[in-house]
């Protein structure tokens, strides 16, 4: 019997080669080299059946971003500030310039590194509660107003 007239023996997604098929590591019918077998990596180091090689097909792309990674990535990086948060710096004259925000920001991401949900980060003494996980400042506090106060429903504390 034929090898290629037996379908058990064509590779899946080829019709086949129009001569037989000779064993892995054989001398090949036209006298030269033995054939690689069809698992066997590519000349160029590729693997097998990836693009590249002879009747390779395309690897597969890489996973998809989830849509949670692709939701905090959009919003990385970016602080907001809540109604009573922004009321406090305005009547309390706390300055945010480029360099506060910066340090801020910074402190928040070093807040969440460690799994924090809500911080205090003290930035040139002024104090932010922040909501890490929303990356939302609650309030702000000065230094001048900062005298009694008692800092509570926080889970950590950053210097930045």
């Amino acid at each position: 019997m034929n090898p290629i007239s037996n379908p058990a023996l064509v590779p899946p997604g080829n019709l086949g080669p129009s001569t037989p098929v000779a064993p892995p590591g054989a001398p090949n019918r036209t006298g030269g080299t033995p054939a690689a077998p069809a698992d066997a990596p590519s000349r160029s180091g590729g693997a097998p059946g990836a693009a590249g090689t002879a009747g390779g097909v395309a690897a597969p792309a890489p996973p998809a971003s989830s849509f949670a990674d692709v939701l905090a990535h959009a919003g990385a990086g970016r602080l907001q500030f809540s109604k009573h948060a922004l009321a406090r710096v305005e009547r309390r004259g706390i300055e945010l310039g480029a360099g506060t925000l910066g340090r801020l920001s910074q402190g928040v991401d070093r807040a969440a590194s460690k799994g924090s949900r809500d911080s205090l980060v003290l930035v040139d003494g002024t104090a932010f509660v922040v909501s890490v996980s929303n990356r939302t400042v609650i309030t702000a506090v000065g230094s001048e107003h900062m005298k009694d106060n008692v800092f509570t429903n926080i889970d950590s504390a950053v210097i930045a």
